[in-house]
């Protein structure tokens, strides 16, 4: 609930942000507080060790004052490191305010977590008439101490006034859940959700009571208790782990989580949140539209149609109106139903999808009993499909954010399954890449609803949503290596096909969606960690792809893919070399000849020495020609917190050309004159530069994971290419660059890309292919700089 008074008043020290001393708390005469317990007789026990505790703090024989529990210890449901809620109530005793603040320092001083309030019945009834959230929190107002009749009183006008006016102030609580679920997303398909405040979380479980105290449905069906507890018990493992409280369930605290839980599996715990929030979700789901239409059947007919407050049509006698939106689909008080004539007629196969489309395209729910009537009496699709279906699934996939919320419905009832037998695989499977932000699920219906902002630009936009939906399908099969992201575009490219084939497309179309699935990683990582100014870089994704048609879906899928994985996922300077790889290999498949190299600007190979050119996002260097150069700079760049996603050296006569694409490291942009400085003073070879660059460069080494060095032999025109796989750390390409030119290598180019916490260089070595001795000294030499 929201306190009057909340943390400690002016002029008293803060307890110190750890609650534990030696991993008990310091509250006396309770025996102390069991903060690793998991369980519901674990929170017993820590709200009876709180009340009698609390009970002792209040002096014998005050009358007219009593002590309120709400919150987690109102429930008697306390988190091993959970705050108290409390309010000392009265009926105007004077001297409450010199009692409230004896209560009040003995628990802050046994470094308890304390929202508090000082009212008397009345006032607490007003606070709850203007928030809805104090009015929530006063349903689990509990007695603790003292007057045991004022707090009856309260728990008695509480639970009225809610009930008397829930079902006007329920549409203010709804905005505030939905900004709610947009800052914090939905724990049912986030990687690493807030079991507290996600969508489907604790918070949704005490709205779900408020609209059951409302007596406006049965919220807390067995189902919906059980996944409350098993969630509560979640947050009880998570607090016990970290040791301290936290909602948030992070990716490294999943195994010890799991453990205290007997889930020997992390992804199995995962899995275990993810249905319990979805358990939540479709109950308040539920519970919000039946209080949508207990106020839409509260307003009082007139004549002909009517429109309540929620705007729904009702005839002349009160009655919904049903009004067609698709073959089949009517809508009736808000919500889509079957026409009549589809639920006496024979079921067709189709019927179930074209019913979640209309859903999707519309942006109105399915009714509960439609859902469940489809489930039951829809029969199987053919094999093929019917053209119908096919033409539903489409219409589905491209309705852009509507086919979120649609899709989720069909997930609920089991038409999902019915349409693909390997989704049920895919249900809230863990991604394990510091990048993705969703379970693999809910990424794959992401991408396909991204899709559609790129419709436009391909011939065939059903390949695309469709690829979409079916671009990962390989992840988390035997043989797709997490740490080898390729591998699961090959394992699920003949999946997609199956798929494709069985849905009745044509083999040619089957054959695309393969490609597809296999080559979806393509363009990104030959963007990232190649030269594009090679033509051996140009002609070899040209070869893969085939043809323009297939190269603009490539293009619209990674778009798609990565918006769908979270902000790690792109970046602009991505897009840029993207966009630039695409319309090279446009031109060599639309005219049959690479394009030429980019020109290096005649300022900088005629003008005086050394020459600095800053740009947005681009740093060029020219300098008399010598070795280290290109390490020099990359070290200049980190020493101003720059990050290097690509650098190219060039040589023409007597001088060197070094040009870095960059990006502020801290979002941050380096002080244009400063860096140009340094850069001429570096390049010059002046030693006070080259100094802080090697304490820097010292300073910033990692050992997070072991490197791994990888040989390409022809990927490129006139080098070999070393690519190394390590830790990310500022200073990374200065320290390897230089330890390449100390070996004697000459780097040409180099291209940089980040992966979460990861690197992949790439090095462009100038020469033939090194013998195996030469290789093994390079590697040797780069693998120590890291």
């Amino acid at each position: 609930m929201t306190p009057l008074i909340k943390g400690t008043p002016s002029g008293h020290t803060p307890p110190d942000e750890d609650p534990l001393i030696n991993g008990v708390s310091a509250v006396s005469g309770a025996g102390g507080i069991d903060r690793t317990g998991v369980g519901a007789a674990a929170r017993e026990s820590r709200a009876a060790a709180l009340d009698t505790w609390l009970t002792g703090l209040l002096p014998a024989g005050v009358d007219r004052i009593a002590l309120v529990a709400v919150g987690g210890l109102g429930r008697r449901q306390c988190a091993p490191y959970g705050d108290l809620d409390l309010i000392l109530l009265h009926d105007g005793v004077p001297g409450v305010d010199e009692l409230a603040a004896a209560l009040w320092y003995p628990i802050w001083d046994a470094r308890l977590g304390l929202d508090h309030s000082v009212r008397t019945v009345p006032e607490a009834l007003d606070v709850a008439g203007e928030d809805v959230k104090v009015a929530l929190g006063l349903l689990d107002a509990r007695h603790v101490a003292g007057d045991p009749e004022l707090t009856r009183q309260l728990a008695t006008a509480a639970a009225e006034q809610w009930r008397r006016t829930a079902v006007r102030r329920l549409p203010g609580l709804r905005e505030i859940t939905t900004a709610r679920w947009a800052a914090h997303g939905e724990l049912a398909f986030l990687l690493e959700g807030d079991l507290k405040e996600s969508a489907g979380g604790l918070r949704d479980l005490g709205i779900l009571r408020g609209i059951a105290a409302a007596g406006i449905t049965d919220a807390l069906r067995p189902a919906v208790r059980a996944a409350h507890l098993r969630l509560l018990d979640t947050r009880d493992a998570l607090h016990a782990a970290v040791g301290r409280r936290v909602d948030r369930l992070v990716a490294q605290e999943r195994a010890g989580v799991g453990t205290r839980l007997g889930l020997d599996d992390p992804d199995l715990l995962l899995r275990r949140v993810a249905q319990d929030a979805r358990t939540v979700s479709h109950a308040l789901d539920d519970a919000w539209r039946a209080a949508d239409r207990l106020r839409g059947n509260s307003g009082r007919p007139s004549s002909g149609r009517s429109f309540p407050a929620d705007g729904r049509a009702r005839t002349a006698d009160g009655r919904p109106v049903r009004r067609p939106v698709a073959r089949d689909v009517v809508e009736q008080d808000g919500e889509l139903v079957l026409a009549r004539t589809a639920i006496g007629a024979r079921p067709d196969p189709s019927l179930s999808l074209r019913v979640v489309a209309a859903s999707a395209t519309t942006r109105l729910p399915i009714s509960r009993a439609t859902c469940e009537w489809l489930a039951a009496y829809c029969p199987a699709l053919p094999v093929p499909w019917p053209v119908e279906a096919r033409s539903a699934l489409v219409t589905l996939l491209g309705a852009g954010t509507g086919l979120i919320a649609a899709w989720e419905t069909a997930d609920r009832y089991g038409l999902v399954d019915a349409w693909f037998p390997e989704w049920p695989r895919m249900r809230s499977l863990p991604q394990h890449n510091a990048v993705h932000r969703y379970t693999l699920d809910r990424h794959l219906v992401q991408t396909a609803a991204e899709a559609g902002r790129y419709a436009r630009e391909v011939d065939r936009p059903d390949l695309l949503l469709l690829g979409a939906l079916l671009h990962d399908v390989g992840k988390g099969l035997p043989g797709a290596d997490p740490d080898v992201p390729a591998d699961h575009s090959t394992v699920g490219a003949p999946i997609a096909g199956a798929v494709a084939a069985r849905m009745g497309l044509p083999d040619a179309e089957v054959a695309m969606i393969e490609r597809l699935v296999r080559l979806h990683l393509l363009l990104p990582d030959v963007a990232t960690r190649r030269d594009l100014g090679d033509p051996v870089t140009i002609s070899r994704v040209a070869e893969a792809v085939g043809d323009p048609a297939t190269l603009d879906l490539l293009h619209g899928l990674v778009r798609a893919d990565a918006k769908a994985t979270g902000p790690a996922a792109w970046s602009d300077w991505k897009g840029r070399l993207i966009a630039e790889l695409v319309r090279r290999v446009h031109t060599a498949l639309d005219t049959g000849v690479l394009p030429d190299p980019p020109v290096p600007d005649p300022a900088l190979v005629a003008g005086p020495l050394p020459a600095v050119h800053l740009t947005e996002g681009i740093v060029t260097v020219a300098a008399a020609d010598r070795r280290g150069l290109l390490a020099t700079v990359a070290g200049c760049l980190a020493l101003h917190r720059l990050d290097v996603v690509a650098a190219d050296a060039a040589t023409i006569d007597d001088r060197a050309l070094v040009e870095f694409r960059v990006q502020p490291r801290y979002g941050l942009a380096a002080d244009p004159v400063a860096l140009a400085a340094d850069l001429r003073r570096a390049v010059t070879g002046d030693v006070s530069v080259t100094q802080r660059l090697r304490g820097r460069a010292l300073a910033a080494r990692s050992d997070d994971a072991d490197p791994k060095v990888v040989w390409h032999r022809d990927a490129a025109t006139d080098a070999v290419v070393l690519e190394l796989r390590a830790a990310d750390a500022a200073g990374l390409l200065y320290r390897v660059c230089a330890a390449l030119d100390e070996a004697g290598a000459q780097v040409r180019a180099a291209r940089i890309a980040t992966l979460g916490s990861a690197v992949v260089d790439a090095f462009y070595l100038v020469g033939g292919w090194p013998d195996d001795a030469e290789r093994a000294r390079l590697e040797q030499a780069v693998l120590a700089a890291v």
